[in-house]
């Protein structure tokens, strides 16, 4: 006859279940730090190769024309395309450039160089274009603490993440302000009400969770930056 010698079931104690929760939480925590240094990297990259690229493509050109893009080379108005609003993109802009020998950052592709393709926080593709046009109500200190309008040749970002916005922001003025400095919002690039001795945060209007709501495949909602150009 053979004996059978049943061993008793043996659970997790709580120290071990302590210790696996440890684990899972330092690989969760390693993974949510490298995909933000990952998206850290990629900013830098559009804001000093794409942004930069085409703030030095257009001072190149200003160089050797002697006018900003778009504008008559015998009557020049020293605005984009010479008149407000209208904004230069896409093929005309690439044909501008091409035509007096200026070099084209890279972009998406070639034959895209004014189009950029990035990923939201949320792991979605994204595509910020760049333009340029002249706007006539840019917000410029006056007297005292009063601001004026007045007409400026600015490049234009569109499909902007709040994360991409402020960094870029950041990057270029020292500080994420959607009001002041040379970049701006483009709902905000014109506001003229005076400001008191007290600093004013003036932060981008949407944030990342703004539109999503839960619905796992909305994209982080994008919005238009304005760079005021030296020109």
């Amino acid at each position: 006859m053979q004996i059978v010698v049943r061993h008793p079931m043996r659970g997790f104690t709580i120290l071990e279940m302590s210790v696996v929760l440890v684990v899972i939480a330092l690989i969760l925590g390693a993974v949510t730090v490298g995909r933000d240094v990952y998206r850290s990297a990629v900013a830098e990259r559009i804001g000093s190769e794409f942004v930069q690229g085409w703030m030095i493509a257009y001072d190149r050109y200003v160089q050797q024309t002697g006018t900003v893009p778009g504008d008559e080379l015998a009557n020049p108005t020293g605005r984009v395309n010479g008149s407000p609003g209208a904004a230069l993109c896409g093929n005309e802009l690439r044909g501008a450039m091409i035509a007096r020998g200026v070099a084209l950052p890279p972009g998406r592709a070639e034959g895209m160089e004014t189009r950029h393709v990035y990923q939201d926080s949320r792991g979605l593709p994204r595509e910020v274009e760049v333009c340029f046009m002249n706007l006539p109500d840019w917000a410029e200190p006056a007297t005292g603490t009063s601001y004026a309008q007045r007409p400026r040749n600015v490049m234009r970002l569109s499909g902007l993440t709040p994360e991409l916005a402020g960094q870029l922001d950041l990057r270029i003025d020292g500080r994420i302000d959607a009001r002041f400095g040379r970049m701006r919002e483009s709902t905000r690039h014109s506001m003229v009400a005076a400001i008191g001795s007290t600093p004013v945060d003036n932060p981008w209007t949407l944030n990342e969770s703004e539109g999503i709501n839960s619905n796992p495949d909305a994209q982080v909602a994008a919005m238009t930056g304005y760079i005021r150009m030296n020109q």
